[in-house]
C-alpha cells in the first residue's frame, strides 16, 4: 500500500491534522507555529497544508532563496489561489485545492440569497402591530438565473435553482463542448446579464476577471438585476456597483466577497438598503473540516502511492 511516508506541515489546525496523522502511511505532522509566517517552513517538509488569510498576504513578492527545496507538494483548503504569492505556484512542487468542497454551503447560501431577495424578507419583518400590512411578494418560478461560471457551484447552484422553477444561463471559461442538461449556454457575460434577474457570480480571481463586472456590464444588465457574488470582492467594480444601484440600474446585491475584506469603517456597503453584506462565510457549514479532510486524505493516498493528484491547479491559469 503506502511506499511513502512524508513529513508534513499542517496550516489547517488540530481536526484536519489529527485525521492526516492516522493515514496508514505514518506521516510526521508538524503543527503550525504561533506567530510564524505560513512560508517559513521546517527543514525536511514534504507536503504543505495550507490555507488563505493566514499570512500570505504578507508574503515577500519574489520567491525567498532557496525556499520550497525538497517540498513536493502543497495542498490548499480553498477553491481560488489569489490569496497566495504567484511562486507559490511555481517550481517542481504541485499545489492542489478544494475544488468543489464548500460547493453545496455556497449553493445554499445563493439560493438563500435570491429567496431573501425575491421575498423581501428584511422589508416584511414586523416590529409591531403599527407594521401589520399587505404586501406583495416576488417569486422564483420562471425567473432566470444567470451563473458567471459553471464549475462545481455553479452545478450545485443550477440544480437547486431547477428545483424552484427558475431557468438556468451560465457562461464558462472553456466554453460548451457538450451541452448540460438544464441550463442554456451563453458566450457572453454581457448577454447572460441582459438576460437574468437574479446573476451569480463564481468564477476565479485572476488578471483576465479582475474588474469583470464594471459600469459597462451593469449598463447592459437587465433592469432590476440582483448580483450575488460568492467568489471574489476584486470581480466587481464596487464603486460601479454602488453607482448602478442608486440610479436604479439594478436593484440590489449580495455580496459575501468585497475588495478589501472587511471593508473599512464607513463604508457605504454597510449601510445601503440595497445591498447585503456579509463576512466571506458563504463557503463554512458543520461539514466543512470533514469534507476537507476527506478530500486530503484521498490525495495522501494516491500521494503515498506515487499516484496522480486530485484537482492540481494550472499554474499558468491561475486556478
Amino acid at each position: 500500500m503506502a511506499t511513502r511516508s512524508p513529513l508534513i506541515l499542517n496550516q489547517l489546525g488540530p481536526v484536519v491534522g489529527a485525521r492526516i496523522a492516522a493515514h496508514p502511511c505514518r506521516p510526521t505532522v508538524l503543527a503550525h507555529g504561533v506567530g510564524r509566517a505560513p512560508w517559513d517552513l521546517p527543514a525536511g517538509v514534504e507536503v504543505l497544508l495550507t490555507r488563505p488569510l493566514i499570512g500570505w498576504d504578507a508574503a515577500p513578492a519574489k520567491l525567498p532563496p532557496g525556499w520550497g527545496e525538497g517540498l513536493r507538494w502543497i495542498q490548499s483548503a480553498s477553491t481560488g489561489m489569489d490569496f497566495y504569492p504567484p511562486w507559490l505556484l511555481e517550481g517542481r512542487h504541485i499545489v492542489t485545492c478544494a475544488r468543489g468542497v464548500s460547493a453545496v454551503a455556497i449553493a445554499d447560501y445563493v439560493m438563500t440569497a435570491i429567496l431573501s431577495f425575491e421575498k423581501r424578507w428584511d422589508a416584511i419583518r414586523l416590529q409591531g402591530p403599527e407594521d401589520w400590512r399587505r404586501e406583495t411578494l416576488g417569486g422564483l418560478s420562471g425567473k432566470r438565473l444567470g451563473l458567471a461560471g459553471f464549475g462545481a457551484i455553479g452545478r450545485a447552484v443550477a440544480e437547486r435553482a431547477s428545483a424552484f422553477g427558475l431557468t438556468v444561463g451560465a457562461v464558462r471559461r472553456s466554453g460548451w463542448v457538450v451541452p448540460e442538461p438544464g441550463v442554456e449556454p451563453f458566450d457572453r457575460l454581457e448577454d447572460l446579464a441582459a438576460a437574468s434577474d437574479h446573476l451569480v457570480l463564481a468564477l476565479p480571481l485572476t488578471a483576465a476577471t479582475r474588474g469583470l463586472v464594471g459600469a459597462g456590464l451593469l449598463a447592459q444588465a437587465k433592469p432590476g438585476l440582483h448580483l450575488v457574488n460568492v467568489a471574489r470582492g476584486a470581480l466587481v467594480d464596487q464603486q460601479a456597483l454602488l453607482t448602478a444601484i442608486d440610479n436604479g440600474r439594478i436593484a440590489g446585491a449580495t455580496l459575501d466577497v468585497t475588495d478589501p475584506e472587511p471593508l473599512p469603517a464607513g463604508h457605504p456597503f454597510y449601510s445601503h438598503p440595497g445591498i447585503r453584506l456579509t463576512p466571506h462565510v458563504s463557503w463554512s457549514d458543520p461539514d466543512f473540516d470533514r469534507r476537507l479532510g476527506d478530500r486530503i486524505l484521498a490525495n495522501l493516498d494516491a500521494y503515498a502511492r506515487g499516484g496522480p493528484l486530485r484537482d492540481v491547479v494550472n499554474a499558468r491559469a491561475g486556478y
